[in-house]
């Protein structure tokens, strides 16, 4: 998978393409920091999924640029269960905050 930055300064969209070459526009809900496993996180959701009622959130680790940023790094799978639970716990606090304040 590749990955290609927004246009906006924001970069709050990535551009993800698979192996086949399908490009496809991923908005970037939040990145964090874990001091835990000495790496960067980010969550994303596919752009065409705004205002639906469900959205398919992926989670990766990544090779902030000099700035932080997502957008010159490499999006890497997350393969460790204990890593992959701590990146889901961080996940549903935001969604459970996010609730409270609706």
């Amino acid at each position: 998978m590749s990955e290609k930055s927004g246009s906006n300064d924001d970069m709050k969209e990535v551009v993800l393409s698979d192996e086949d070459g399908n490009e496809e526009t991923y908005e970037i809900l939040f990145t964090f920091d874990s001091d835990d496993y000495g790496k960067s996180y980010v969550f994303l959701y596919p752009k065409k999924a705004e205002g639906s009622d469900e959205i398919e959130v992926q989670a990766f680790s990544f090779s902030p640029d000099e700035n932080g940023d997502v957008d010159a790094g490499e999006l890497n799978p997350i393969e460790d269960p204990e890593e992959w639970d701590m990146v889901q716990e961080v996940l549903n606090t935001f969604t459970n905050d996010d609730n409270q304040d609706i």
